[in-house]
């Protein structure tokens, strides 16, 4: 999952304080809610801790009635080039038969392309990881892993197009 819109126009420090906007807020409320209904509940959750992704990641969780204390936060994920995150997926995915990890752009858009085995549908504006989008994959009988081309994409969901 993409953390939600940010909110460029906060006084934050820094960008690893960018907090989330309304839009962002009620988006990623609502992408938990679409888990919820479809029924897919993560066993492990692993998050970036910047403050966009943290506030993502709180409140998806929260409507899928998981504790804060059940979400890992990984700062590899902040900034993180496909290496990184698939150093994070090796560590974090073992054992894991569905994980959510909430990270940015463009690492998970360049970790989407290198997973699967097809390439995955843009948006009517040519974006892959839109704000708040979540990629479901299978990676069937093997597991959740990095290696390359071995997963197959379920759903893609955008919070404007669900």
């Amino acid at each position: 999952m993409r953390h939600a819109k940010s909110d460029w126009d906060s006084r934050a420090h820094n960008d690893f304080d960018r907090p989330l906007n309304q839009r962002g807020l009620k988006d990623a409320k609502k992408m938990g809610t679409w888990l919820k209904k479809q029924n897919i509940i993560p066993d492990r959750i692993v998050s970036s801790p910047a403050l966009r992704a943290r506030q993502t990641t709180l409140d998806v969780c929260s409507e899928l009635d998981k504790e804060e204390t059940e979400i890992i936060w990984d700062e590899r994920i902040y900034e993180a080039r496909l290496d990184d995150l698939l150093d994070v997926i090796s560590e974090h995915g073992r054992n894991t038969k569905c994980m959510l990890l909430t990270g940015h752009n463009p690492g998970l858009d360049h970790l989407v392309n290198h997973l699967l085995k097809e390439r995955p549908p843009l948006s009517e504006t040519g974006k892959l990881m839109t704000t708040a989008a979540i990629a479901i994959l299978d990676f069937g009988e093997e597991g959740i892993n990095g290696k390359r081309q071995t997963a197959k994409l379920l759903l893609l969901a955008r919070p404007k197009e669900i």
